[in-house]
């Protein structure tokens, strides 16, 4: 799906499209929940047969994108194969957007009648790397150090790509389809960078598809919902200055270490005493650095980070506030300062009825 008011794109799930009008429009509240619309297959008998005989060199493909990740707005070597492969097809391909993002286009052999309803739609899928050591011990684990294909873009290049060459050999479809490998989705809005730089003005597209792996999922099964599909996230940074000391006389410290766990708990209030239980939301803190090799000292500051996940626009802004408000309150309480910042991630991905059914 993607979110053009909000000029971002976020991650997208199980060949959802998205109604471009509609994401203009960016309706602030859906449905919280709703049934999976769930299509199943036995192993590989419900596929396109011709892709099935390309299931080995598929695999071939995802292995070697694994075995060579690389990180947002460094995809060179991913780029450039992808680009290599579209063009022995015989697709049209432009490089160079949001620095390594391409797209692919494609027309069909079918003329498209005049009342079609879609003339042109975009496939998407993202190429970057997460930035963690691999250490699955797969004869195809990651050579770089420090870089790892731990969230399966792999996987969704490689699809997308399977998806291009079918297409490809038998063009049987009307219209026009644009192949979008996207750059830097884990964090920096590679998609938004590529819509800045006039993406959807050079690529037409009345919708575009997305899929997104998900482990947990039974094998075989493809799965979609109307309305919210994957939650907004935000990060935050707060740092607690004191005044340290001796732990032997705690009283003549302001201790950061107790306001912080104070203010941990205090967080997580936030979501089961102030936030609708129809209405989900995470509230995660997941780092929590102070004191020094010596303990027997009281540090002088503590630095807490995490984040927060809501399907609502209305929930998240106000979550956002509460944060501030609650931890200036605790920590102040204290007689402690505190520096606060919260990074602003991708709105919630938010699938259309229409494109769902």
């Amino acid at each position: 799906t993607v979110d053009l008011a909000n000029r971002n794109w976020p991650r997208v799930h199980k060949w959802v499209r998205s109604d471009m009008a509609a994401a203009k429009a960016c309706p602030r509240r859906f449905a919280m929940y709703g049934r999976y619309t769930t299509r199943s297959f036995s192993s590989l008998s419900g596929c396109v047969p011709e892709i099935v005989e390309n299931h080995s060199e598929l695999t071939s493909w995802r292995h070697d994108f694994h075995m060579h990740p690389e990180l947002s707005f460094e995809e060179f070597r991913t780029s450039n194969v992808v680009a290599e492969r579209l063009e022995s097809w015989g697709i049209k391909v432009e490089t160079g957007i949001a620095k390594t993002g391409l797209v692919g286009t494609l027309v069909g052999k079918h003329p498209v009648s005049s009342d079609a309803q879609r003339k042109s739609i975009g496939l998407r899928a993202d190429m970057d790397a997460l930035a963690m050591e691999e250490e699955t011990g797969l004869n195809h684990k990651s050579k770089f150090p420090g870089k790892f294909h731990g969230c399966g873009h792999d996987g969704h290049t490689t699809m997308l790509l399977g998806a291009a060459k079918h297409l490809a050999q038998t063009r049987d479809f009307a219209g026009t389809v644009h192949f979008i490998f996207q750059p830097a989705e884990e964090g920096p809005g590679g998609g938004r960078v590529m819509v800045e730089e006039g993406l959807f003005e050079r690529f037409d597209c009345d919708a575009v598809f997305g899929i997104h792996n998900w482990p947990l999922i039974p094998e075989g099964k493809i799965c979609a919902r109307t309305g919210p599909i994957m939650a907004s996230t935000d990060e935050f940074e707060i740092k607690i200055t004191g005044h340290g000391g001796h732990a032997a006389m705690p009283h003549l410290t302001i201790d950061p270490l107790l306001i912080g766990c104070q203010t941990v708990n205090v967080l997580q209030g936030l979501i089961s005493r102030s936030t609708d239980p129809i209405d989900s939301a995470v509230l995660s803190v997941t780092q929590f650095f102070a004191g020094s090799d010596a303990a027997n000292v009281i540090p002088n500051e503590v630095k807490i980070g995490g984040t927060m996940r809501t399907f609502d626009e209305s929930t998240r802004q106000r979550l956002k506030k509460q944060l501030l408000d609650c931890t200036k309150a605790v920590v102040g309480g204290f007689g402690a300062t505190v520096e606060m910042e919260i990074f602003e991630g991708y709105p919630a991905t938010v699938n259309h009825k229409e494109e769902t059914d």
